[in-house]
């Protein structure tokens, strides 16, 4: 990942509970809501959520402003073993002013290299 276009930084506070949220040890699915601080440029943290489902998650994030997400979750694979993989979101909805869609662009490889993701994979959701 390049680091020729860094935006807003990530904030200390929220760079120590990215670095616990990857090795937590609870079994529950979790997530870590994140903004962007326009005034500070800043990636910081908006709220936590503990027992949440990927529908739940998904009724929290706002309909037209655009947010990051980590999300861990228990999976079960079909040999019976347990794992809890860690993923990145970064939700830009339609609608969203240009303005903060290129903010959020231009702020999610850095934080994707702050909380040390390794596998990343995108997806467009357009006309769902």
């Amino acid at each position: 990942m390049s680091d020729s276009l860094v935006v807003c930084d990530v904030a200390p506070e929220l760079k120590e509970k990215l670095r616990c949220f990857r090795f937590r040890k609870e079994t529950n699915n979790a997530a870590i809501l994140m903004k962007i601080d326009k005034e500070k440029q800043l990636v910081v943290l908006e709220e936590e959520y503990e027992n949440i489902s990927p529908d739940e998650l998904k009724s929290e994030l706002p309909e037209r402003q655009p947010r990051f997400v980590a999300y861990s979750y228990r999976y079960v694979h079909s040999d019976g073993r347990i794992s809890y993989p860690l993923c990145f979101i970064f939700s830009s909805p339609l609608g969203c002013k240009p303005e903060q869609q290129m903010m959020y662009a231009g702020s999610k490889n850095r934080l994707v290299q702050t909380a040390e993701m390794t596998k990343l994979f995108a997806c467009s959701l357009e006309g769902v």
